[in-house]
């Protein structure tokens, strides 16, 4: 088994309960390995689906919807080990775009050939089915932060997510990583301006919350930033890791 294949392999474990069959077809699955650069759409809205579905080794991306007068709303972050394109298995044309936050190294799976997995080897189908609802999840707590928390609350919100999504990716440190982020694109996934957000991060760090060195970020007082940001990681199912 390659590598890359190993990394896809164990991201559907962290979801599933996978036989010896199931991971040897999922290492025949794998068909190429791809670099892309900053800014580059991996995912375009109103466009059929690829051929084939990425999964990130490394790397950060954004879903976004535009509206009609160019207007920028990031819905979701993904990071290394998450898949770009999964819905696109059973849904015939895309409905919002995903853009590579900063460069990206994916490997490309064959599109039909997931789905006919998914169909055919129940565990593997139940891991993409699990991942599926998890990120449901995310959103409806992502619509919570945009909907119904104040400026505070909801940047902080989003650097306790990104902590913890990237120390379970393996990328992030103990409470700091680099936040490769401008403070546009982060107004653009918390609702705010990127003066507000300029504000609001001063304010963090004027609170004792976080220091910053550029886009280095790192959370100082952990229990107090989870309660400002009205934060419960229950929403992540971080506990689906290792199930049942």
């Amino acid at each position: 088994m390659s590598d890359v294949a190993a990394i896809v392999v164990r991201k559907l474990e962290m979801r599933a309960r996978l036989s010896a069959a199931d991971r040897t077809a999922v290492a025949a699955m794998v068909v190429q390995h791809r670099q892309y650069e900053a800014g580059s759409y991996l995912v375009r809205e109103g466009e059929p689906p690829r051929p084939t579905c990425a999964f990130i080794i490394s790397g950060i991306a954004y879903r976004q919807k535009l509206t009609r007068e160019g207007a920028r709303q990031i819905v979701a972050l993904e990071m290394q080990g998450d898949f770009i394109d999964v819905q696109h298995l059973f849904l015939r044309c895309a409905d919002h775009n995903v853009q590579s936050l900063t460069r990206m190294e994916t490997a490309e799976v064959s599109r039909e050939g997931l789905r006919q997995l998914a169909l055919t080897h129940p565990a593997i189908g139940e891991a993409l089915w699990v991942d599926a609802l998890v990120a449901g999840s995310v959103y409806r707590e992502w619509i919570t932060n945009l909907g119904r928390r104040d400026a505070k609350t909801r940047v902080a919100h989003l650097l306790c997510e990104f902590t913890l999504r990237a120390r379970a990716a393996g990328i992030a440190g103990h409470l700091q990583y680099e936040l490769p982020m401008t403070q546009e694109q982060l107004g653009d996934a918390t609702g705010l301006t990127s003066v507000h957000v300029n504000r609001t991060l001063k304010a963090l760090e004027v609170d004792g919350l976080i220091a910053r060195d550029r886009r280095h970020v790192r959370l100082i007082d952990w229990d107090r930033i989870v309660d400002v940001a009205d934060f419960n990681s229950r929403y992540l199912h971080l506990d689906q890791v290792g199930a049942e």
